[in-house]
């Protein structure tokens, strides 16, 4: 039968599926997880069957081949059977609208794209690299976190710079996890039986890496991450929004260049930066837990820009319908997701403390909720398949 696999590079994970091309069911999947720590780990499950092994400081390297080598041991499938892989990449800019067949060409506009997405595009890049060499002859395809947002109004999309240069540059918001935001949004509409054109939505995808998204007329309206993902949220080692003048004060002060500066943003900020212990949501429940009170206030302060976004957004579209969880950390946390709506109740968001617990998917807010508020795992890898079939 013939399949697709698909590769959900995050920063500090990997995700992958393997699906039939023609049903687009589920063959088998897995996950490698806080990659380049000691605690690193994979896991496979496919039918009834599953593993998983710790794997010190497993490299990207090393994961992308040990998923090809899993699926070929355990006889899960060929690499014949195999007619394309997808991967997911953030940045495509104004180059990439669609999913796209990648030729050399291509590769390297993803790799020039990199000042985008530091963090992502390069070893985006490499795992499209990775999979031509160990299968040179399956297609592969990119398929873009950016293109959800090209069409946001020109009103929430640009910076206020010399409009010259916004032209010239491209300076404006590409946004990412568009893919993720772009399957939620549907799915949730789906679970109301409505129409998502007619729906004030707003979606939180809440992981290592962190975005808010707002939906009107059913397209984004509004996106916190910018012309990078670095802004926006408080992430796991990203700083999120922050004064641009602290880069010329810290190149000073610290004997930095501007490189080594975003390289501090990008990845020793974040909760790893404020907690000084780990950028993973579950070490800083442990330690807040044990009584740290850094762990404390890094998860204060991720739940205070959550509720500031929601809030700003919630006056843009004026007024809001439904409000969505998801992500690593918005799906898995319950506890969290009631903090939030906790400060957000003055909007009416209100979430529902037993079916907050009971439910993997679905509303979790009261019958008579002014907001419907859902909890809903995001399928980025269905969407990507949706998306590579369409231009197979």
């Amino acid at each position: 039968m013939p399949k697709i696999l698909l590769l959900n590079a995050g920063s500090s994970s990997v995700k992958w599926k393997l699906f039939e091309i023609d049903n687009e069911a589920v063959v088998a999947k897995g996950l490698v997880e806080r990659m380049l720590t000691p605690e690193a780990k994979w896991e496979i499950s496919y039918g009834k069957e599953s593993a998983q092994e710790t794997i010190p400081n497993l490299t990207y390297e090393q994961a992308a081949q040990l998923i090809i080598t899993k699926l070929q041991e355990l006889e899960i499938t060929s690499l014949a059977d195999i007619k394309a892989v997808g991967h997911r990449v953030v940045a495509g800019g104004h180059t990439f609208k669609q999913a796209t067949l990648v030729d050399e060409e291509a590769l390297d506009q993803i790799k020039q794209l990199s000042s985008h997405a530091p963090l992502h595009n390069p070893m985006e890049a490499k795992y499209i690299e990775l999979m031509q060499a160990v299968m040179p002859k399956t297609p592969q395809y990119a398929v873009f976190d950016s293109r959800f947002f090209t069409d946001m109004p020109e009103v929430n999309s640009i910076y206020s710079l010399p409009y010259e240069l916004t032209e010239k540059y491209g300076l404006r918001k590409y946004g990412e996890h568009g893919i993720s935001h772009t399957y939620l949004s549907k799915r949730a509409a789906t679970l109301l039986g409505k129409d998502l054109a007619d729906l004030k939505m707003i979606t939180l995808h809440l992981g290592s890496g962190s975005s808010v998204a707002a939906l009107k007329d059913g397209k984004a309206y509004d996106t916190s991450m910018g012309f990078t993902p670095l802004t926006g949220l408080t992430m796991g080692t990203r700083a999120g929004d922050l004064d641009p003048a602290l880069v010329p004060f810290l190149m000073a002060e610290l004997n930095l260049d501007a490189k080594q500066v975003l390289e501090l943003f990008n990845s020793k900020s974040g909760l790893l930066g404020l907690s000084g212990l780990s950028a993973d949501m579950r070490d800083i429940d442990k330690a807040i837990a044990a009584g740290n009170k850094r762990a404390e206030l890094a998860l204060e302060i991720f739940i205070n820009r959550v509720v500031k976004y929601v809030g700003s957004f919630y006056a843009e579209l004026g007024g809001l319908d439904v409000l969505v969880f998801a992500g690593g950390i918005g799906e898995n946390n319950r506890a969290l997701r009631q903090k939030i709506a906790q400060k957000l109740a003055c909007l009416g968001i209100v979430i529902d403390a037993n079916l907050n617990q009971e439910l993997a998917e679905g509303v979790i807010s009261p019958a008579d909720a002014k907001v419907t508020t859902l909890v809903v795992p995001t399928n980025e890898e269905l969407a990507m398949v949706q998306e590579i079939k369409a231009v197979m």
